[in-house]
Parts: structure tokens; C-alpha cells; sequence
């Protein structure tokens, strides 16, 4: 009964991603050294999710590798991951605690990127856009054709009404 609640909750999923306090952690870590069942299904949903991550990934700007390998160097990350203990590493430390500690990224690209099945939608709805704006613009002028048609049929049979016939 416990495991189908683990299953129905999303208990599993929000093990998946980290989202639990320590506590519950350990419980549900817990728990999947005991039940084989379970475990298996956490397996698959890791595929699952994996597929969906790498189905739905946005790739990053052209360029930008290169430009955060020109900003950083190897000496720069040990520094960083394995700091030394002498006078030097501690200037250089302090001098690091006032600087970020993160690599500004600029990039000069303009063009916005959005999913595939979203490029599609906006096309629909700008030609569709279109088309309307073209029929909109076509039943106006026939509207006012229409309309300056039956100012001058009623003007013509005002002038009829008003002008006797001739003998």
C-alpha cells in the first residue's frame, strides 16, 4: 500500500530530482534497498525523464564554449576546487572573495530561439493574420461599394420622385 503511494504521489520523481529535505531522503533511500519493485520502477522513470531532458534540450548559443574556455583557464578552476594554504593562495583567495565567483558570459546574439512546435504556431498565426486582414480589407470596400450604390439608387429615386414626366 505504501509503494502505490510512492508511485501515485510523485514521491519518486521528486527523489529523482533532488527535492526532498534529508530526512525524507533517507527514507525513500531506504525503502529502495528493500523493495526490488520499486527500484526497478525509479530506474525507469530515470530513463524516462533522461529522454524527455535530451528531447526537450535548447542547445546553447553558437560560440559560447569557446568563449568561456578563452575566459577561464586550468590554474583558475584548481584554484577555485583546491585552494593552497600559503600567504600567496590566501591573497589571492581574498582578492577572489571580492571578485564573483562566476564567469560572465556576454553574447551577441540577436535572433530568438524557441521550440520547433512554437516557430510552427507563430507562422499559422501570422498568415492566418493575413488572411483575415485580406478578407477584413475586401468585405469593407464591397460593404462601402454596397452602401455609396444604394446612396445613389435612393438619390436617383428622388430625383424620378421629384421630376414630373414629360408629355
Amino acid at each position: 500500500m505504501k509503494n502505490y503511494e510512492y508511485l501515485k504521489n510523485g514521491i519518486l520523481e521528486a527523489h529523482l530530482l533532488g527535492l526532498f529535505a534529508d530526512q525524507e531522503k533517507e527514507e525513500v533511500t531506504q525503502l529502495l534497498t528493500t523493495d526490488n519493485d520499486l527500484l526497478d520502477h525509479l530506474g525507469e522513470l530515470e530513463l524516462e525523464m533522461e529522454e524527455y531532458f535530451l528531447r526537450n534540450a535548447v542547445p546553447p548559443p553558437p560560440g559560447i564554449r569557446e568563449k568561456i574556455e578563452l575566459r577561464i583557464s586550468q590554474t583558475d578552476v584548481e584554484k577555485w576546487v583546491q585552494p593552497d594554504h600559503t600567504d600567496q593562495s590566501r591573497r589571492s583567495t581574498e582578492t577572489a572573495s571580492k571578485e564573483p565567483q562566476y564567469v560572465n558570459v556576454e553574447f551577441d546574439d540577436t535572433h530568438i530561439r524557441v521550440h520547433k512546435q512554437w516557430k510552427t504556431a507563430f507562422i499559422a498565426i501570422f498568415i492566418l493574420s493575413k488572411v483575415f486582414l485580406i478578407l477584413g480589407l475586401y468585405y469593407y470596400f464591397k460593404a462601402d461599394s454596397l452602401q455609396q450604390e444604394v446612396a445613389r439608387l435612393k438619390a436617383e429615386t428622388q430625383v424620378q420622385q421629384t421630376v414630373p414626366p414629360r408629355r
